[in-house]
């Protein structure tokens, strides 16, 4: 389980920074890559990694302003000539799926992929037998959605050595004892898969917030996150600027992180005011607060290590 930042900019496009984009990457846990959001250029910037298109099965949109999703229409149509031909889910605050169908129809850009729209609300959006998404609202001049990513327990490690000096070969039999099922012998025993499992994996979570002033549900959907990804649009001293704004600053992102248990913050959604040398001191500002903060940049890429 990788993060990787497309781009890490806010309002628009800039040199430095391109506008939101960001991408989980799940190829170990189930050969897919989910994106949230998806700002202008994002196609673009996806050239520029080893990400491939047909990969993205899931696309989570925070909220509606243009620099979270310019990008989308120009994704979903060449995601078609890219050999995407399964389905693909969006996610996102109601009007998303007007945004969408007028886009395509008036481009007449047809997908040669089944799509699926869901417009969300509060609570638990997806779940399967790996993951549970769980989507609540923040506090931003619109609709803006927070969004909490969490890995289910898997088993343990199957102890293969001890299973072989049980006289126990390896073969199918191993994948139901690692499943935690009791398997009948060709000799007529019985072994229980649960004899041979180490300790279970606990799950990870992580957190992507939208566009959002301090608020209640950040810190709920950031509780003992493994990662928390917070806009930090301003400086700390803009505290007035980022309210009016509806935004964040550093220390209060990191305030955040800090009160929510965090393992680890991400700052992005930077303004274009400031450069990238100023970009250690706005880090520097949160580490005061919450040590363990990295400041994005477009292409950032952290691993999420399970916890043993």
């Amino acid at each position: 389980m990788e993060l990787l930042f497309l781009g890490t900019g806010a309002g628009i496009p800039a040199k430095l920074r391109n506008v939101t984009s960001i991408a989980l990457k799940l190829l170990e846990e189930r050969k897919a890559v989910w994106l949230f959001d998806c700002g202008e250029a994002t196609q673009h910037q996806i050239l520029h990694t080893t990400l491939k298109p047909r990969r993205i099965e899931k696309i989570f949109i925070t909220h509606l302003h243009g620099d979270h999703i310019f990008g989308l229409p120009g994704l979903l149509g060449s995601r078609s000539f890219q050999s995407g031909n399964t389905e693909l889910t969006v996610y996102g605050p109601k009007g998303l799926r007007e945004f969408i169908e007028v886009s395509l129809q008036v481009s007449d850009t047809h997908l040669q992929y089944p799509l699926r729209i869901v417009e969300v609300e509060e609570g638990i959006i997806f779940e399967d037998d790996q993951f549970i998404v769980e989507a609540a609202r923040l506090d931003h001049a619109i609709d803006s959605f927070g969004y909490r990513i969490i890995e289910k327990d898997r088993p343990g490690t199957l102890d293969a050595k001890k299973l072989q000096e049980e006289g126990i070969p390896p073969g199918p039999t191993y994948a139901r004892l690692k499943n935690g099922d009791s398997v009948q012998l060709s000799n007529g025993k019985i072994v229980n898969g649960k004899d041979y499992l180490g300790p279970a994996l606990k799950g990870r979570i992580v957190t992507i917030l939208g566009d959002t002033r301090t608020c209640e549900n950040a810190m709920r959907l950031a509780l003992n996150a493994d990662v928390l990804v917070h806009e930090s649009t301003f400086s700390a001293e803009s505290v007035e600027m980022a309210f009016e704004y509806f935004h964040s600053t550093t220390s209060q992102a990191a305030k955040t992180a800090k009160v929510a248990n965090a393992k680890l913050l991400c700052l992005t959604h930077i303004s274009s005011r400031y450069s990238m040398e100023e970009s250690n001191h706005l880090a520097d500002e949160a580490k005061q607060i919450f040590p363990n903060t990295y400041i994005a940049h477009d292409f950032f890429e952290i691993s999420i290590p399970i916890q043993k």
